[in-house]
């Protein structure tokens, strides 16, 4: 007889779009991993904003309406097996990744991914707590690439507490910028652990009180033209999010922006290579970097973790650990 877990594994799935409540713990096939793809033993992941996108539906001319459905997008873990072609790495190396725009789902006991996918977890640090680092590698897009911060810059970071605005505003510092925080009243303090000068309660203030800004990050996706009007001459913004419930009239204002006014509005779809991995990386072992982590689940508590994020609040990054 043969065990039917040798081929198979444990996996979050959803049979329909809705709330946190449609996700379960079911069982899929075990992947392999193909030619240039490593299979990675899923140690821990991270809850994002696009999964709950998808998972309600609001996005579904991008994940299509197949089910079921698959969540996660992040990951840490050991590499299992190697496909053909991905000498460099070997059985047991610790790494963290992404998995891209694949449709496979990180929220699993298995991914098989894109060996240039992968970086390998700085020595020292704990593979659910380094869980939520891989999202860091957004931040460095934004802040290095998108609006090449400099040294002196005012930096307005909003969501400064949440996954990708507590790596921003670690960097942001780390790159010699005046960093403004936007956040909670209750997450002020954290802000300004994390290397904020300033850290403002977002539901206190008016973006025009906010004053002039070299660099704006948003991770909110609304408002985006008043944060756009604080731009001072030759500043640039960066957004990561769209208004969920105004994702067309929010895509149609970033188009728009790269043609009138002040300043275009620039914005990306992360994908991750190992470069990317690999500078989040070396933040971390120069000690500019420190992970975030709100609360740990464990995988059957998935949904809770989804809960908890569209709550709002978080502080860091809410991690799925896989036992």
């Amino acid at each position: 007889m043969h065990d039917d877990s040798d081929r198979t594994m444990r996996a979050v799935l959803y049979d329909r779009f809705g709330g946190p409540e449609v996700l379960y713990v079911g069982r899929v096939p075990r992947p392999a991993p193909a030619p240039g793809e490593v299979l990675v033993r899923v140690r821990a992941f991270s809850v994002n904003g696009g999964e709950l996108l998808a998972r309600s539906g609001r996005a579904r001319l991008v994940t299509g309406a197949r089910f079921p459905q698959r969540t996660g997008i992040d990951f840490t873990g050991e590499i299992a097996a190697l496909g053909a072609g991905t000498g460099a790495w070997a059985v047991g190396d610790r790494v963290w990744g992404t998995a891209g725009r694949s449709p496979k789902g990180t929220a699993a006991e298995y991914v098989a991914v894109p060996a240039d996918r992968v970086g390998p977890v700085p020595a020292g640090l704990d593979l659910v707590e380094a869980a939520a680092l891989p999202v860091g590698t957004t931040a460095v897009t934004a802040l290095r690439d998108k609006a090449a911060l400099r040294p002196g810059e005012r930096l307005l970071v909003r969501g400064a507490a949440g996954g990708v605005g507590n790596v921003a505003v670690q960097l942001g510092r780390a790159r010699g910028a005046e960093v403004t925080g936007l956040a909670r009243a209750a997450n002020l303090g954290f802000v300004r652990e994390l290397g904020a000068q300033e850290a403002v309660d977002h539901r206190a203030v008016r973006p025009a009180d906010l004053g002039r800004f070299d660099v704006v990050l948003d991770t909110v996706g609304t408002e985006l033209s008043g944060y756009r009007r604080l731009l001072r001459p030759g500043g640039r913004m960066v957004t990561i999010a769209v208004d969920p419930t105004r994702i067309l009239a929010t895509v149609g204002y970033l188009a728009a922006s790269a043609v009138h006014g002040r300043g275009r509005v620039r914005a990306f779809s992360g994908n991750p290579k190992r470069p990317l991995l690999d500078a989040v990386a070396r933040h971390v072992t120069d000690g500019a970097l420190r992970p975030a982590v709100d609360t740990v689940f464990p995988l059957a508590e998935t949904a809770a973790a989804h809960r908890a994020l569209e709550a709002g609040g978080v502080r860091g990054k809410f991690v799925v650990r896989v036992d």
